[in-house]
């Protein structure tokens, strides 16, 4: 094995011979293993030390010792999996546990094919393998997609008679089933000396992976044990497949549940948009007395954050303060994203300041919010300062510095940042950042710019490229390009409603009128209904759902006449531009007054103090008819007002908008 090159200065490598190494030097074993378990894992300082101290007393050809000192290097923390192969290489004869704490470390620093090729130099020293050594190779070999080297080793394990053990042929049939190989999957499970419950449940996920359901429902209905963990792998494989009511079905047939069922249930629902009815779930968990862990905190701020429960978001936060739950970097971007999404920049940026460690993830989350909230200069500055930190962006921060940049109209930087991304940070750019770059010169104008980007991307331009620039076309009017956009996408996506919807937005706005119906009808031969609008408002920690038409709101009655006394006392004259029928102007005119934002604002002036802040969270882009009339109830009520719509927020205040009229 050749010796690697590191960057961290470790002690010579000076043996001492291999007699008794406590004649002179009166250190245990236990001493020297509890120094690296308790001191090293949080200090390079300690760890060269104890390093030196093990050179120094003979210990290091102990493999114990020379096992967790080599572990203690391979700690993620400290980026020194280099140093800890090089301990490797100065280890005579390492035994199991060596190469197995090597095999583990390079696991943890997710480089998983030099575990596999660290097993082959284990394999070539005679060194026998143990159960321990197996199940993190079988990940490495699916992470990877190397079937042929899990096949080997699925031979090994046959040639060393470990085939008995659960874990070993539950990691072996995930393998199997995540990279495609079901039969395989199922032939290890039947030939396997025990089908324990263990394995049982790595068949069903396997099963419901690849889109099994049924196989997985028979397998677990035959099960004579069924231990929480096999309810757990069905309730979340059925919400994997889209199948969340045969889920929330299992959920309730459960005997008994624990805190990762109603994760799975909260997680279930999350994955398909059912957002209010995974705070359902936590609010019922709460009933049952069940402590919430930081994943499921980190799945219902999700959720918080989509519907904008405000109050619901900063209860947990309180939570994860009143029970001193470590702010970790998982759990603290989740409350980034949740404060950012619920309109409340300040205190995302609070959390921000406060996180004592922080991952490319939690900066992207704050950078990301900026830009949500058109602070470009801001989002570009935290970029800056990012870089000053020596962390490296990734696609997901050029995305979200790309967005910002769009928002604000900054095409200039912009340009220099996308053009950065290779140049500079030798990241590829996708197609992703693509569609960004379309929308920040459609946003601006530079339509002929923006085709001659498409037309030149290295890759074929997709519906959200195009998509881009027909939003675009809408905003400047340009009706001869969104024609000819507008086949491309119908033909990329025949039966997505938006598509239609924009297209006829844009037709209706130059009254074209016989473009519109010929449009209409091919919707309804298609059998294609549009997304109604809607628009969600939080209330005590109740969230108000409202749509065009729907009258099922128990105050409707009230809200419709508060409605019609704010348009009078406003003086709002609606604007019937893009309406999509050829219809009366009053009839218009009722239309677009009763547009999903505006009876949540009626609402929320209904029911709140004057001078409270009305939040609010669309499902599609506003209305250019539903901001004059924000901006215009802000000035009069002397309200704020924050909508967050499909791709921004709408700060109003005093008669103006956070983002100047520009989205």
């Amino acid at each position: 094995m050749s010796t690697i090159t590191t960057t961290t200065e470790l002690p010579p490598y000076h043996l001492p011979p291999a007699n008794h190494p406590t004649e002179n030097f009166p250190i245990s074993q236990k001493t020297i293993l509890n120094f690296l378990n308790t001191k090293c894992s949080t200090s390079m300082e300690n760890l060269k030390q104890a390093h030196a101290l093990i050179l120094k007393t003979g210990y290091f050809q102990d493999h114990y010792v020379s096992g967790s000192l080599l572990k203690c290097y391979a700690n993620p923390r400290f980026g020194s999996l280099e140093s800890s192969i090089r301990v490797l290489e100065h280890v005579e004869n390492p035994n199991v546990f060596v190469w197995n704490c090597i095999i583990k470390g390079c696991m943890d620093n997710k480089q998983f094919f030099k575990a596999i090729c660290l097993y082959h130099g284990m394999v070539i020293t005679d060194s026998r393998p143990n159960k321990y050594t197996y199940p993190p190779l079988f990940k490495a070999c699916t992470i990877e997609g190397l079937i042929a080297e899990g096949v080997q080793v699925h031979g090994h394990i046959i040639k060393h008679g470990l085939n008995a053990d659960g874990h070993i042929i539950s990691a072996g049939i995930q393998m199997y089933a995540s990279l495609g190989r079901l039969e395989d999957a199922r032939n290890m499970f039947d030939e396997s000396a025990q089908r324990d419950v263990i394995c049982c449940n790595a068949m069903i996920d396997g099963y419901m992976k690849s889109h099994a359901v049924k196989s997985a429902r028979e397998l677990f209905e035959d099960m004579k044990e069924k231990n929480i963990g096999s309810w757990n792998t069905m309730i979340t494989g059925f919400a994997n497949n889209e199948q969340i009511e045969e889920a929330k079905k299992y959920f309730d047939e459960m005997p008994k549940k624990d805190a990762v069922s109603w994760s799975a249930m909260i997680d279930g629902y999350n994955k398909g948009g059912y957002f209010k009815e995974a705070l359902e779930v936590f609010n019922a968990m709460q009933g049952d007395e069940i402590k919430p862990n930081k994943f499921v905190l980190s799945s219902v701020l999700a959720a918080c954050a989509y519907v904008g429960a405000l109050a619901q978001g900063k209860w947990i936060h309180a939570y994860v303060r009143r029970n001193a739950i470590p702010l970790d970097a998982v759990l603290g971007t989740s409350l980034i994203d949740m404060y950012a999404k619920c309109g409340r920049l300040d205190l995302a940026w609070d959390v921000f300041e406060k996180m004592k460690r922080k991952e490319i993830f939690s900066w992207n989350a704050m950078i990301g919010g900026l830009a949500m909230h058109g602070r470009a200069e801001d989002a570009i500055e935290l970029f800056l300062n990012m870089l000053r930190q020596n962390l490296k962006p990734n696609n997901i921060t050029f995305t979200a510095l790309l967005n910002a940049c769009a928002q604000a109209g900054l095409v200039d930087r912009g340009l220099k940042y996308f053009r950065s991304m290779e140049q500079v940070y030798e990241l590829k750019p996708t197609i992703e950042h693509y569609g960004c770059v379309v929308d920040l010169l459609g946003r601006a104008g530079l339509l002929t710019e923006a085709v001659e980007l498409i037309s030149h991307m290295p890759m074929k331009p997709n519906a959200v490229v195009w998509g881009a620039l027909l939003s675009s076309c809408r905003i400047h009017g340009n009706v001869e390009l969104a024609e000819k956009i507008g086949e491309t996408l119908l033909e990329l996506e025949p039966e997505n409603s938006g598509r239609y919807a924009l297209l006829s937005n844009i037709y209706a706005k130059a009254g074209k009128w016989d473009s519109v119906a010929k449009l209409r009808k091919s919707m309804k031969e298609r059998g294609i209904k549009t997304i109604p609008g809607s628009s969600m408002i939080d209330l005590n920690g109740i969230v108000h759902k409202f749509k065009v038409g729907d009258s099922s709101h128990p105050q409707i009655s009230d809200i419709h006449l508060m409605l019609e006394k704010i348009i009078q006392k406003i003086g709002h004259v609606p604007d019937t531009s893009q309406v999509l029928f050829d219809i009366s102007e009053e009839e218009k005119e009722t239309a677009v007054s009763y547009h999903s934002e505006k009876l949540a604002i009626a609402f929320g002036i209904l029911n709140t103090a004057p001078g409270t802040t009305i939040r609010i969270v669309k499902n599609l882009r506003a209305c250019k008819d539903c901001h004059t009339a924000a901006k215009l109830i802000s000035q009069v009520y002397k309200r704020e007002i924050i909508v967050r719509d499909r791709v921004r927020f709408h700060r109003f205040r005093n008669g103006q908008c956070s983002c100047n009229d520009f989205w």
